[in-house]
């Protein structure tokens, strides 16, 4: 088998080809918002063969205490832990998949890099695309040795996390450049229904995520994606970009796709909007840009 390291994305074909491959873990991290339980109920209906399940909020999220988001950081040693139990080792492919345009998976893709876990992929396309092609699901969870996940803090744990505090401090800032990767409606402060207060932060630039796909739900070509992304950096470095969403998990996608575009270097406004309302002291802004 290749002992190639995926770190962006993956296509069927390939993960297919690696099934049986000891060195591959597959993750199933299908979620739905409005109901948080439809993900595990979907992956014990049918799931890729050898996948295990992580939920959002109880593997890929920490506890909330209402002023920190919907989707806080989990804590990094219980998240390694988790994933040393599913069979992850330092030396482990791992790839990512969801039913939501990869939404979901890129979650888990940008949390395994942040500690220091570059063999991570999604899979371009998700269940969709790996259905379209005609292959095989399975209803039985993996049986799989645990690995060993080494997290030593704070060398490995890359500082790829922007604080609200942060954001607040550089408000106005022409070398900060806040990127929210909601829908163009929510980020003008329409239509919200997942978070108390309608808006954006003052000064951030609307990239919906959606935006970083093609056909069926997989991403534009690495020249496109360049594209799109120089074209809304506007001069700004990827160093100097800082991506926010509703929670700090579409932003993942951002992430990944400015990774694909050979742009690295963003870093992550982890509570995003839901963690920025939650104090009415903070600035507003409606409406676009």
């Amino acid at each position: 088998m290749s002992q190639a390291i995926h770190s962006t994305l993956v296509d069927s074909a390939l993960l297919a080809a690696h099934l049986d491959d000891p060195t591959w873990r597959i993750f199933d991290c299908r979620h739905q918002l409005t109901d948080p339980e439809a993900g595990a109920r979907a992956y014990a209906a049918g799931h890729l063969p050898g996948a295990s399940f992580l939920h959002l909020d109880r593997d890929l999220s920490g506890p909330r205490t209402g002023r920190n988001g919907r989707h806080p950081l989990p804590d990094p040693w219980r998240l390694a832990e988790r994933l040393a139990a599913a069979g992850v080792s330092s030396t482990t492919q791992v790839v990512a998949y969801d039913d939501a345009d990869g939404m979901f998976a890129s979650r888990l893709w940008w949390l395994l890099r942040w500690l220091g876990h570059d063999r991570v992929a999604v899979l371009d396309g998700g269940l969709g695309r790996w259905l379209a092609e005609g292959r095989p699901l399975a209803d039985e969870p993996p049986d799989v040795p645990a690995g060993v996940l080494p997290v030593v803090l704070p060398i490995v744990l890359r500082d790829w996390v922007v604080s609200s505090e942060t954001v607040l401090a550089n408000l106005g800032n022409p070398r900060f450049c806040l990127i929210d990767a909601r829908s163009p409606d929510r980020f003008r402060g329409e239509n919200e229904t997942l978070d108390p207060v309608a808006g954006h932060i003052p000064g951030a630039r609307n990239v919906f995520f959606r935006d970083n796909l093609g056909a069926e739900g997989r991403f534009l070509p690495a020249a496109d994606l360049r594209r799109l992304w120089l074209a809304r950096l506007a001069g700004s470095e990827p160093e100097q970009v800082v991506l926010s969403c509703g929670s700090g998990v579409t932003a993942c996608h951002a992430l990944l796709a400015m990774e694909v575009a050979g742009l690295p270097g963003a870093r992550l406004y982890a509570g995003s909007w839901s963690e920025w309302c939650g104090d009415p002291a903070r600035p507003v802004a409606i409406g676009p840009a």
